[in-house]
């Protein structure tokens, strides 16, 4: 029944952003009471940290499967482009700013997060990149790491992206365009074009 109320918390959460969301919502779901759901937590924050700590261990799982399974770095660029263009499909923009206004030890888990699993595991993208010869040997992977993980935060940012004039989501892939297309070499451009296609073919397939 916990993994039951964290599930639909979540698909919530991400649908509709977390304030928006009661717990009478949460219970109404399940068709369960609102007492049994406190058997299991204290209160909806506590629902908050829960889901926010199951979605960041799926986080990693997906990532770490993507690296295990992708042959090269630029493999590995167009399989993150899919499971970004996924995730960031499913998610309401409003998700982001009700964490870091109303549920900071959430947005403090979620920042930890950024700025350790996910800028070390840039890095050593763009490592392997220049390693392999696919990516531009000036760069210097930490400086572009810590950059993209504050380019993906800024996308959300209201002020430079008002949700009346775009669409947060191409938002976000344009800019990861934008950055791989900054790391690439002329060659490394034609093999991720090519791991590219196979992704989104795989998509429409699927469709």
């Amino acid at each position: 029944m916990k993994d039951k109320i964290l599930e639909k918390a979540g698909e919530l959460f991400m649908k509709y952003g977390v304030r928006s969301v009661t717990m009478d919502d949460i219970a109404r779901e399940i068709a369960i009471s609102k007492k049994t759901i406190y058997q299991f937590f204290k209160d909806k924050d506590d629902i908050v940290n829960h889901v926010a700590m199951r979605h960041m261990d799926k986080e990693k799982k997906e990532y770490d499967e993507i690296q295990s399974s992708s042959h090269n770095a630029l493999e590995e660029l167009a399989k993150i482009n899919r499971c970004v263009r996924k995730n960031f499909r499913e998610m309401n923009p409003a998700l982001l700013y009700d964490l870091q206004k109303y549920h900071r030890d959430a947005w403090n888990l979620f920042e930890e997060f950024k700025h350790v699993y996910i800028k070390n595991s840039v890095a050593n993208n763009l490592r392997k990149g220049i390693a392999e010869g696919h990516f531009r040997k000036e760069i210097d992977p930490d400086i572009i790491a810590a950059m993209r993980v504050q380019v993906v935060e800024m996308a959300f940012d209201e002020t430079l992206f008002p949700q009346d004039k775009y669409d947060f989501r191409e938002v976000q892939m344009e800019l990861f365009d934008h950055y791989v297309h900054g790391l690439v070499t002329n060659e490394g451009l034609k093999l991720y074009e090519a791991y590219l296609k196979k992704e989104n073919d795989m998509d429409n397939s699927n469709s």
